[in-house]
């Protein structure tokens, strides 16, 4: 039986105000304005059970949760067959539906949702960095590393290169360090507002003053921003600011607060953290627009974005 949602212009589920094209297979870099009419595309075939185009399906967590995916999918299609009843004052066509609200979890356990869980192959691979909690991985690229624990608690890949600390020789510092973590700012709702308010401490951690309140790089002197953009990340609409930062010692670097929304459970937003040393041996800049394009959603496949297969109509 085929599971797939047809191609169309859906509400964006990390921005309520913009539709972005699903091309039938994943999320695309199309956006519009929300609200704009367009003929409902027709529903799929009486032998189809599409489901919705928002995160991906949850892996299977027996009986129960077989069932809340079947009665989501019933739902959706009711839903799509009384839009597609509902036609124009003129009688020309159908009225524009709404994509509804679907669940992106497929049941709960006592109140506590049911995140996909990695497999043990997926946790054990070497060229993925999982972030259970948040039902996402990040490639490890060549010349990475996952250290053996969390650092400060949070899900770490670092350069295997490294070099003595410049304000801190009795240390060693990674040519760059990437940390991903569930945000905390609950007062704030976007990924463009979480990713500005997060870029400060994301530089003030990796260049200031770490954790253990040491001063690697003699301290941060100043900083500039030289990147802030909307960015597809798996599937989702996130957020980027970039800064360039000097230091009081070595050649200073550059970090990165990518934030987007989770695809499963309350879909909190995501914080991924980019570090990345300026000095020699250093890893290019586009390392960080690397990790992003080939950040997935656990048991997923595609990250969406331009490019995708079936492109939206011509106004």
């Amino acid at each position: 039986m085929s599971m797939t949602t047809p191609p169309g212009w859906y509400r964006d589920p990390g921005s309520p105000a913009i539709e972005r094209w699903w091309d039938g297979t994943a999320w695309t870099g199309y956006t519009r304005a929300a609200g704009q009419p367009v003929p409902v595309v027709p529903p799929p075939a009486a032998a189809t059970v599409p489901l919705p185009p928002v995160g991906e399906r949850p892996q299977g967590r027996g009986r129960g949760a077989v069932v809340a995916v079947v009665v989501a999918a019933v739902v959706l299609v009711s839903a799509i067959v009384a839009g597609v009843a509902l036609l124009g004052k003129d009688g020309s066509g159908p009225a524009a539906v709404a994509a509804p609200d679907v669940p992106t979890q497929a049941a709960t356990s006592h109140g506590q949702s049911t995140a996909p869980t990695p497999s043990a192959s997926h946790t054990d691979d070497p060229s993925v960095l999982v972030d259970q909690l948040n039902g996402i991985t990040l490639p490890v690229m060549s010349g990475w590393e996952k250290p053996d624990s969390t650092v400060g608690g949070y899900p770490t890949m670092w350069t295997k290169a490294t070099f003595d600390c410049p304000g801190d020789k009795g240390a060693f510092c990674h040519h760059a360090v990437v940390t991903s973590r569930t945000a905390t700012a609950t007062d704030l709702k976007t990924a463009e507002a979480i990713a500005k308010q997060d870029i400060a401490d994301a530089a003030d951690d990796a260049y200031d003053k770490d954790i253990l309140g040491s001063r690697h790089y003699g301290g941060m002197v100043s900083h500039r921003e030289v990147r802030s953009a909307s960015v597809v990340v798996a599937g989702r609409t996130g957020y980027l600011v970039r800064w360039s930062v000097k230091t009081g010692a070595g050649s200073g670097g550059y970090v990165e607060s990518l934030a987007f929304p989770s695809s499963v459970g309350s879909e909190s937003m995501i914080i991924v953290r980019f570090a990345f040393d300026a000095g020699a041996g250093t890893v290019p800049l586009t390392g960080m627009d690397r990790i992003t394009e080939g950040i997935r959603v656990i048991g997923g496949t595609q990250n969406g974005g331009v490019g995708s297969s079936v492109a939206p109509p011509a106004p």
